[in-house]
């Protein structure tokens, strides 16, 4: 798709629109900003209906599910490079409307979209950009001042797929909730990508009578329901695809939830025709996402960056940190993208900490204090990173840094928003 072709077919209201939102992104940028949301928000304001008219033409790959969206969206580009064509993305995390509108808008002559999206606008997202493939890692709690109850949630995405028979869905078959969304699906790749949380998914979501299990697989003995048979499949750390061939991932990136995203990507790029051979080749490459996992050196201390902002996400970094006796700075803010609501926590298992030197920042603080003062693991309150780093040398030489969305951002920006 040629990007001066592609803007001629666009009506001259849309193409003010994606003109004056490019020029409002350049000058956020410009200002320090990343500009990955003003320049949607300002050319859908011109233009409500400038997403539907960016999207036509082009094949689109919407990303969701509570966890792994971001660092799934980057390993679904990476592995549609074998292609050799433009790809639009919104890898930096700016996954609702306007981010998508941005994204496509950056990109005006990418024939492909891999777009992340926030769970809770996935059916107005399928409704106008007809995707080509819809995504659906995983559903548990997150943010319930902000989100919706995922039940709700997985009827809503339920609905949305019905209504777009064109679609394959990818969709990670051990999580209850996800493989009953995805079944009003026509087409469905379905993946064993794992379910380490499970304590919102023991109830069958077709009848709500109690799942049976035993290990990823699930049952429901009153309707019927039960764990599709699937197409891909993680093994330790390997990938078994649709033939039964099992192929070495040698990821990069650490930790199972990321050997899952990346099964994940492989399905999306066979669909696209991408041979598992050529995908491997791009994923392994991938070392950091949108700062996660990058490694920075600070006042002579090696500094990696986490991310986690719900319990299930919590109990996937917590199995990645790197062993004792590197020091861990846990940090929690409640600002509009984390949630105001810091409940959560307490659904976090902390007691793995308790031979850790571990320190607490961000602004709330005092709110994870008491948390883990319940779980009785010491800790010291910092006010900031480089307090952190300086105690954390008397240790040892390197901090493992593990924070929700915004204050995992804070420390980003403190040290260069690191990519």
């Amino acid at each position: 798709m040629d990007q001066n072709s592609h803007r001629s077919r666009l009506p001259m209201r849309a193409r003010l629109a994606t003109t004056v939102g490019g020029a409002a992104a350049t000058v956020s940028r410009l200002a320090g900003r990343d500009g990955s949301v003003i320049g949607g928000i300002i050319g859908l304001r011109l233009e409500p209906g400038l997403l539907s008219l960016l999207a036509a033409d082009r094949q689109v790959v919407l990303v969701t599910g509570t966890n792994g969206k971001t660092t799934t969206t980057r390993l679904i580009t990476a592995a549609l490079t074998p292609l050799g064509q433009e790809i639009a993305s919104n890898i930096y995390g700016a996954n609702m409307e306007a981010g998508l509108t941005s994204a496509l808008s950056r990109a005006p002559g990418a024939p492909i979209a891999v777009l992340e999206t926030d769970e809770k606008y996935i059916p107005a997202m399928v409704k106008a950009t007809n995707p080509k493939v819809v995504v659906l890692l995983n559903l548990s709690r997150d943010q319930m001042d902000r989100a919706a109850e995922i039940w709700l949630l997985a009827r809503r995405w339920r609905e949305a797929l019905a209504a777009v028979p064109g679609c394959r869905v990818v969709a990670n078959a051990d999580d209850p909730l996800v493989a009953w969304a995805a079944s009003s699906a026509r087409q469905v790749t379905w993946v064993a990508a794992g379910q380490r949380w499970r304590e919102d998914s023991w109830c069958c979501p077709n009848c709500g009578s109690h799942l049976h299990r035993d290990g990823d697989d699930w049952a429901c003995g009153e309707c019927g329901g039960r764990r599709p048979p699937v197409s891909w499949m993680l093994s330790g750390d390997q990938v078994i695809d649709p033939s039964g061939r099992a192929t070495p991932l040698d990821l990069k990136l650490p930790g199972r939830a990321n050997r899952s995203n990346a099964v994940i990507a492989l399905a999306v790029a066979q669909a696209f025709g991408v041979h598992i051979t050529q995908a491997l080749g791009e994923l392994r490459a991938v070392t950091s996402v949108a700062g996660r996992y990058t490694q920075v050196n600070r006042r002579g201390c090696e500094i990696r960056l986490l991310l986690a902002k719900n319990p299930a996400g919590w109990l996937e970094a917590l199995d990645v940190l790197a062993p004792a006796p590197a020091p861990v700075l846990l940090a929690v803010n409640a600002q509009g993208p984390d949630g105001r609501d810091t409940s959560w926590l307490w659904d976090v298992d902390y007691r793995r900490l308790r031979d850790r030197n571990v320190l607490v920042g961000g602004e709330r603080k005092l709110d994870l204090a008491v948390r883990l003062e319940a779980d009785e693991v010491p800790f010291r309150l910092v006010n900031d990173l480089d307090e952190a780093v300086d105690l954390a040398r008397t240790v040892a030489p390197n901090l493992e840094v593990l924070a929700n969305y915004t204050a995992f951002q804070q420390y980003r920006a403190v040290l260069g928003r690191t990519q």
